[in-house]
């Protein structure tokens, strides 16, 4: 007999979750494997998730909205429930993240969350918390959905040329990064630039930060430390940080240099290497 855990659907939105599955399930008459049949998964999976041993993604959510005609019910609930799984330090930024007008970043060693790809991202995530890789993945993919609304927010990103040299995840995984960032080429609400190493010193060395701009509430400014991340609406702050960032604009190459860098580096330091036996002959 399966041992059946009970849950308490308020005590977070995960536990939420699994419980209306379960309910909305059972009212379907169906059975974890028959579910799990229309779904293209196990019932196995469909019991981890009832029971909040698993976070479900978006796609297993589509498609039992679809088997259990639920009218969007888990599409709806998902993005509550990945954001859930971010740190909880984080989901306050999250969230504000996700209602900015205007975000500008400054990121002096790493790729910006938003436009990292799930390789990347797996990389970094699993350093420090391989056990829960697959959770903080799917919340960080969520995260980028902002960018594909209709009304997508503008983001200015300033990359240090560290960022395109720092390997994360191995030569193939960096080179697929790269080439996604150039993919925002075709995005007029994204800009990068790229701050070289022949900039020197400048104002951001202390660090990476990000600036939010709303139509209706007051700036915000981010910082990320290791334990937790700081954020404020202080204005003089965020008029200093604001100053400074348009200095790193400046002195940064410009979007058209930007990409010309990120394209040679992509394939000078990331291009595909010849096997043993391809190497040419002296």
């Amino acid at each position: 007999m399966v041992n059946i855990r009970d849950l308490d659907p308020s005590a977070s939105p995960l536990d939420y979750y699994g419980a209306e599955l379960r309910r909305l399930r059972e009212a379907a008459r169906l059975k974890q494997g028959q579910l799990g049949d229309k779904v293209f998964c196990t019932a196995s999976l469909i019991g981890q998730i009832e029971t909040a041993r698993k976070v479900p993604t978006r796609d297993f959510s589509e498609r039992v909205d679809a088997a259990l005609e639920t009218g969007g019910v888990f599409s709806r609930l998902v993005g509550l429930v990945l954001r859930s799984q971010l740190p909880t330090w984080f989901q306050a930024y999250a969230e504000m993240e996700a209602k900015a007008a205007y975000i500008s970043t400054y990121q002096s060693q790493l790729v910006y969350g938003l436009l990292q790809t799930e390789a990347y991202a797996r990389a970094l995530l699993g350093v420090d918390r391989p056990d829960q890789v697959d959770e903080l993945l799917a919340a960080r993919m969520e995260r980028q959905r902002i960018l594909e609304r209709e009304h997508p927010p503008a983001l200015w990103v300033v990359l240090a040329e560290a960022a395109l040299h720092q390997e994360v995840g191995g030569h193939a995984v960096m080179r697929n990064q790269l080439a996604h960032l150039l993919t925002f080429l075709e995005r007029p609400w994204v800009q990068v630039q790229v701050l070289p190493f022949s900039a020197g010193q400048h104002t951001g060395m202390l660090g990476s930060f990000n600036v939010l701009r709303f139509d209706d509430d007051p700036d915000l400014f981010y910082e990320e430390g290791y334990a937790q991340g700081h954020m404020t609406a202080n204005p003089a702050l965020i008029k200093e940080r604001s100053v400074g960032y348009a200095r790193l604009q400046a002195e940064a190459l410009s979007p058209e240099r930007s990409v010309a860098l990120i394209a040679r580096v992509m394939e000078e330091r990331y291009g595909e290497r010849p096997g043993p036996d391809e190497h040419a002959m002296a």
